[in-house]
């Protein structure tokens, strides 16, 4: 896992007033826990902390500047204007060279099952344990001539050296079953009763 260096800004103002003021900045507030440490709230550069989630996914690690001093952090939490898709807030978490950390990390499916099959992940993400400085991106599920009937558990998964399951084995992560055809379905029959409410329909008219 790469690390982006960000430069932050100690931040002194809180509450929404000071976050807006902050955003109109084209800045965001954030805050750093962890270690014991009592939380750091800084201010980062908008652009570039956008950028840097991005191409770190979901567990982006960041290289933050703060006073003068790296601290490795760890994305843990973002908070995303629904409208503008712009970061409004981030939290993270210290961490060191060394530190284990439990993470999800996306499940991205590989390869192509038999022909007529429905390929169903039950689960996008998986949650393991890995050293904080080399947590894996994402994790390939190869379903490569996989047939109709076959599941891929957890436990089947092929973790990075290093990485260390937590979801529970048993979970399903990805199910191949055989593709439904709705063209071949036979019309509905009619629920119960609903013969004879018809035969009493017609009788009453007919008087």
């Amino acid at each position: 896992m790469s690390t982006e260096k960000i430069k932050a800004e100690i931040r002194a103002e809180f509450g929404k007033g000071a976050a807006r003021r902050i955003r109109r900045e084209n800045k965001i507030p954030a805050v750093v826990y962890g270690h014991g440490n009592e939380p750091i709230h800084v201010t980062l550069p908008g652009h570039e902390t956008m950028m840097a989630i991005r191409h770190g996914g979901a567990n982006a690690l960041l290289e933050l500047d703060i006073d003068g001093t790296i601290q490795l952090a760890l994305t843990k939490q973002v908070q995303v204007d629904p409208v503008r898709r712009l970061l409004e807030h981030v939290d993270f978490v210290a961490v060191v060279r060394g530190d284990k950390a439990t993470v999800d990390v996306q499940i991205h499916v590989v390869g192509d099952a038999e022909k007529d099959t429905l390929v169903v992940t039950e689960n996008n993400t998986i949650q393991v344990e890995a050293d904080a400085t080399n947590i894996p991106e994402s994790i390939e599920v190869n379903i490569e001539g996989a047939a109709a009937g076959t599941q891929f558990l957890a436990g089947d998964v092929v973790l990075p050296a290093g990485t260390t399951l937590v979801t529970d084995p048993e979970t399903l992560i990805v199910n191949v079953t055989g593709a439904q055809d709705s063209d071949t379905g036979d019309e509905a029959a009619p629920a119960e009763g609903e013969d004879a409410a018809g035969d009493a329909a017609e009788a009453g008219d007919s008087e």
